[in-house]
């Protein structure tokens, strides 16, 4: 194992060997250049050298031709002859070899499954993978705070949604402790969560979620392993696809420990199609990329995006990637020679020759360089001749995929999805008991009404007893005798009655129109 990685070099008019400083590779790096000029294989190689040293690997197989590091070139492929050639020229002696590969895949098709929890994405990533407006956003933070405050585990994307049932059933009171939790949001959300469920999104969330240290491993030849994430269908979703990456890094960056500028890096990253990352991004979410870029490589971390046009890549991060690999960028159109000019511009200008015509005249396999030297300081920039990969370029069939899964040391982790006890149990258990609650206490209820309905009853039927003086001969409380009664201690007699009914009756509101209509009678006969 060396301390450097060969990436190329030349002859008459090219570079002699460039190197890329193991010892600096956590300090970023880019390669960039228009479709078909060889980004693929410059990864490639990159992915051998670093995997030879040691050092583990990430990236992702947008069209799927980077399984092939899986399996060792070959004397009989079409490129063989232009392959040995090229190596002569630069000086390379070319081994054939394969490299340990770990399958991974969003939709577990592909791949072990990945997935994350829906917690550990957080509101600012899911706002982006979601599209939400600010106010949108504002909701799913509350949201977040709830399940925070109450102890509600989000995992999958059902716990989320029904987190979001409840804080829209409870949207006035959460209004008056968080600020304004509209109805119109929330079902906004969760039309965006059905989109992305429509996309596969949902196979993202659950559990187990994706342990990083099954990234960093080594096999037993002490090589790293290069973990390949087939992208291929999930390029359907970019931003899915985006955020998955931005969100592997931002988990990397929490959760590795300093370890300031090692010998050698603990994982390099390689995000594919960047420009994925920075179109449309909110400024909020190019700050994060910003700071991760910055402070990730005091974790061993190096970071390499691969992009068309170095204009992609926003200014702010772009001054950070000191090894860079420079594609041919053809110029057509007036744009084109914009862009040709900003992108020679961001080199140190080699005297020997223009960098805006080197950068438009280099042919497929070649490159424009300029790597950090040992004092890490750019190197100037230097036209260069990739050299050819030892493993096989291009994919390798189904059969051989799945041989390589099935003896994978991630065969049988992450296969089958747990489903443990989390935010939408715990509200359904809640929903259950405040409707077990409100059907006793309107059962309750309804009991205490039928039976003041049957006291009323006994009263009218039994003299104004109570049911529980009936039989008894004993008065109560209600039916004691009047005091005249205790006074004489003689009944009434029938006549009495009769006129205490009359009497009662009169003073009455019937009582009252009778008597209006006998005087009425009376003084218009007079």
């Amino acid at each position: 194992m060396g301390d450097d990685i060969f990436l190329g070099g030349g002859g008459d008019g090219y570079a002699e060997a460039q190197r890329l400083l193991l010892s600096h590779t956590n300090r970023h790096g880019l390669i960039a250049g228009a479709t078909g000029t060889g980004k693929t294989v410059t990864l490639q190689i990159l992915a051998e050298g670093l995997s030879a040293a040691g050092v583990p690997v990430f990236l992702s197989d947008v069209k799927g031709d980077l399984s092939g590091l899986a399996k060792s070139g070959s004397a009989d492929f079409k490129l063989h002859e232009p392959f040995m050639k090229r190596a002569a020229t630069i000086g390379l002696d070319l081994q054939y070899a394969a490299t340990p590969v770990t399958f991974w895949d969003l939709l577990g098709e592909q791949g072990h499954p990945v997935r994350a929890t829906v917690a550990e994405m957080g509101p600012l990533l899911l706002s982006r993978l979601l599209d939400l407006t600010d106010v949108q956003e504002g909701v799913l933070n509350v949201a977040f705070r709830v399940a925070d405050e109450d102890g509600l585990p989000l995992l999958d994307l059902e716990d989320l949604q029904a987190l979001l049932v409840w804080c829209g059933q409870n949207a006035k009171d959460l209004s008056l402790r968080y600020g304004n939790v509209a109805t119109a949001s929330v079902g906004a959300i969760q039309r965006q969560l059905l989109v992305l469920e429509n996309q596969g999104g949902a196979s993202l969330f659950g559990e187990p979620a994706l342990d990083l240290h099954d990234m960093m491993r080594l096999d037993a030849d002490g090589r790293g392993m290069v973990n390949i994430l087939a992208a291929d269908k999930l390029m359907n979703a970019p931003r899915l696809y985006a955020t998955f990456l931005l969100w592997l890094l931002s988990e990397l960056f929490e959760e590795l420990p300093e370890v300031g500028n090692p010998d050698k890096p603990k994982l390099v990253f390689f995000f594919d199609e960047a420009h994925l990352l920075f179109d449309d991004a909110p400024k909020a979410l190019i700050e994060k990329v910003e700071q991760v870029a910055r402070l990730i490589r005091s974790k061993g971390v190096g970071v390499f995006f691969i992009t068309q046009n170095p204009g992609d890549v926003p200014d702010t991060v772009l001054g950070q990637l000191g090894n860079r690999v420079q594609h041919a960028l053809r110029a057509f159109t007036a744009k084109d020679r914009k862009d040709l000019e900003k992108a020679a511009e961001t080199y140190r200008d080699n005297p020997r020759f223009d960098t805006a015509d080197a950068i438009r005249d280099v042919g497929t396999g070649e490159a424009v360089t300029s790597l950090l030297d040992a004092k890490g300081v750019p190197g100037v920039v230097e036209r260069t001749l990739i050299r050819p990969p030892s493993s096989q370029l291009g994919p390798i069939t189904g059969a051989e995929r799945a041989a390589l899964m099935a003896l994978s040391g991630m065969a049988g982790k992450y296969d089958t999805r747990l489903d443990r006890d989390s935010a939408s149990e715990m509200l359904a258990r809640r929903a259950a008991a405040a409707a077990a609650e409100v059907e006793a206490q309107e059962a309750q209820a309804a009991t205490a009404e039928a039976e003041e309905r049957e006291f009323r009853n006994a009263r009218r039927y039994d003299g104004g007893r109570s049911p529980s003086s009936r039989g008894s001969g004993e008065p109560t409380s209600r039916t004691r005798p009047t005091t005249s009664s205790r006074s004489t201690g003689k009944t009434e007699s029938f006549g009495d009655a009769i006129s205490s009914v009359v009497i009662k009756e009169l003073k009455g509101t019937t009582g009252r129109r009778i008597v209006r209509g006998i005087l009425g009678g009376i003084f218009k006969a007079r």
